[in-house]
């Protein structure tokens, strides 16, 4: 099997066997297809899984340690790192496919550099959450999406998907199928739920979206509905832009505010097994990277022993 080949079904089987999103999809035919392009400029060059060696694999961890962007910054190690996981995703595909290949194992991964976790206390998110001017319907949907993203911890992604008829502010809970194919309950606060539910009643449309757009193209009624509907980056913005309002010391994201929800339920004492199916994380892994950032039980221990001279 041509390297290209293998590539090509490795993709179709995100598609099609990983449910995979598009974005995941989009990212990884990239990463592959920049080791397709090293591979061409080997010598002798990569052309099939069984051609590819630890060899080649150390030569391609230092082309991507040499290789520079647009703005010629190199790689970060983290996004060097992303390259290799591609790699490694596709050789166990292949593996699995009584493809002869490299061992997805022996694809190391770079030591990345530590990352800060953006995060608000509860008194930057009560000011965040204050910003939006609720006399206009922009500003009413604003305040509702601030509320969701803190009081659920949404990825933005889920987020933008949500229809108005998928949630019952009643029981303030609501189902979403997250990344990865996985479903999980998200439930509201009493506030999330009140400026939601305020939101829709001032809404005089029926578009199926929960957050639509108010500038831009109009559309009619029963028609392009979905071109109605807020885009990731849409609430990005909206997000930034608040942030900017209230002059926060912390430049958030809206996956900032998925990390203060998860930090606010740490710092109460809420367990870290429960935290990790409210976020949907595949892996209890991912969510002890929280505990790093705020531990009670740590902060009594410091209080008690540290001296306080």
């Amino acid at each position: 099997m041509e390297l290209q080949s293998a590539i090509d079904r490795f993709l179709e089987y995100l598609e099609i066997e990983k449910n995979s999103s598009k974005l995941t999809i989009r990212n990884y035919r990239h990463y592959l297809h920049r080791f397709l392009e090293f591979g061409a400029s080997e010598s002798p060059p990569l052309s099939n899984p069984a051609s590819i060696t630890q060899e080649s694999i150390r030569s391609y961890r230092l082309y991507l340690s040499r290789l520079s962007d647009e703005n010629s910054m190199t790689l970060k190690r983290i996004t060097q790192n992303y390259h290799l996981i591609a790699l490694r995703a596709m050789l166990r595909f292949l593996i699995r496919n009584d493809q002869a290949t490299l061992s997805p194992e022996k694809v190391e991964l770079s030591k990345a550099e530590s990352r800060s976790l953006k995060f608000l206390d509860k008194t930057a998110v009560d000011r965040l959450l204050s910003m939006p001017e609720i006399s206009t319907p922009q500003g009413m949907r604003d305040k509702a999406i601030l509320e969701m993203l803190f009081s659920t911890g949404l990825r933005v992604s889920e987020l933008v998907k949500l229809n108005r008829d998928s949630i019952n502010l009643e029981r303030r809970e609501f189902g979403v199928i997250g990344k990865g194919g996985r479903a999980r309950v998200v439930f509201l606060s009493e506030g999330a739920a009140k400026w939601a539910s305020r939101y829709l009643s001032e809404r005089k449309d029926t578009y199926p979206p929960l957050f639509i757009r108010y500038a831009g193209r109009k559309v009619a009624q029963g028609k392009e509905e979905e071109g109605l509907r807020l885009t990731v980056r849409s609430v990005q913005r909206i997000v930034e832009k608040y942030v900017k309002k209230a002059r926060l010391p912390v430049k958030i994201t809206p996956h900032g505010l998925r990390h203060s929800f998860a930090t606010d339920l740490l710092s109460n004492g809420a367990d870290l097994r429960a935290i990790q199916e409210m976020l949907g994380h595949k892996n209890i892994s991912t969510t002890q990277i929280y505990t790093h950032v705020t531990n009670p039980q740590l902060r009594e221990i410091h209080q008690k022993f540290h001296n306080k001279s």
